[in-house]
């Protein structure tokens, strides 16, 4: 058994019941857990596999990047959030927002 590169104490012991959680989907991965810390070390591959299997589930956060026009109203400018990102983030008209510039690019958070 190998020494846990966090704790330095205990060893890792190989187990079956890892649980990753992405948005909502549980994932059991094989790996290895310390035996003193309690620490959990799912083997590469599995990680990957749960990755490939988020990915195609369209939970894996990867970064997202969308072209809109934007549209003149009342003497500003607006656009529109697409109907996707808005049930993924559970938007609504009553959603406080932030809108940040930073360097020359514009940051939109959702507050709370």
């Amino acid at each position: 058994m190998r020494k846990c590169p966090i704790c330095e104490k205990g060893e890792l012991q190989k187990v079956e019941d890892i649980t990753l959680e992405i948005s909502g989907y549980v994932f059991v991965v094989k790996g290895e857990r310390c035996n003193y810390c309690r620490e959990e070390l799912p083997y590469e591959e599995e990680t990957e596999r749960v990755v490939s299997v988020s990915r195609k589930l369209g939970v894996w956060p990867e970064p997202l990047k969308l072209y809109r026009h934007l549209s003149k109203s009342g003497g500003g400018l607006i656009f529109r959030v697409p109907s996707d990102i808005e049930r993924q983030m559970k938007l609504d008209e009553s959603t406080e927002i932030s809108i940040a510039k930073i360097g020359n690019k514009m940051v939109i958070e959702q507050e709370g």
